[in-house]
């Protein structure tokens, strides 16, 4: 993997950089049960990178129910909160910021907003190796939208067509070519293939 050409690259978090997907796929199990919403493992896997307030608009739209938002995402939350072991580094991934800590800028645009986000990437020890931090608390179109990124490589100060991008979900991908970026894939924790954005 040749990353020579970029100036800037920009990981996901969840399920790209953390494997922390388990422990929200486990939290919105458990709001499901308790409001009788059918639940879908892979479904719910499809939407990472999607802040919960928008997967509670999902289930609303996808299962014709009227659930306010607000408090489905925020029942999500607690269930996450309660889980003790959120995250370990996916290896893959985390060699690539190792490999080029220092020598390109590094950010992590994610769906998650910042109380979930910050902890997490402490936890691992991320928050350090980065430039830039981008939540869901930091834009208002979320992925598919390539606001996400696009924010990102202006915190980093480097233009998008320079920037690269590593996600595990179709819809950050699509975020990402949106964006005018590359897009590495990883897949069940390995980094796949590269998808070049069209310019």
């Amino acid at each position: 993997m040749d990353l020579s050409s970029y100036k800037g690259i920009i990981f996901d978090m969840d399920g790209t950089l953390v494997d922390s997907m388990p422990a929200h796929l486990e939290a919105w199990e458990k709001t499901c049960a308790i409001h009788e919403i059918p639940f879908d493992r892979q479904w719910f896997y499809e939407l990472g990178g999607m802040p919960s307030v928008r997967i509670a608009q999902e289930i609303n739209r996808s299962f014709r129910q009227n659930f306010d938002t607000e408090r489905l995402a925020n029942t999500k939350y607690k269930f996450y909160d309660e889980i003790a072991y959120k995250a370990e580094v996916i290896e893959s991934v985390y060699q690539v910021l190792l490999d080029h800590k220092g020598s390109k800028k590094m950010a992590v645009g994610t769906g998650s907003r910042l109380f979930n986000a910050e902890p997490l990437l402490g936890q691992t020890g991320i928050l350090p190796m980065l430039d830039a931090l981008v939540t869901a608390d930091d834009v208002v179109n979320h992925k598919p939208n390539p606001d996400t990124f696009l924010e990102a490589a202006k915190r980093i100060g480097v233009t998008p067509h320079e920037c690269v991008v590593f996600e595990d979900t179709e819809l950050g991908q699509k975020a990402a070519l949106a964006a005018g970026m590359d897009c590495y894939l990883v897949v069940d924790g390995e980094i796949t293939t590269l998808t070049k954005a069209t310019r």
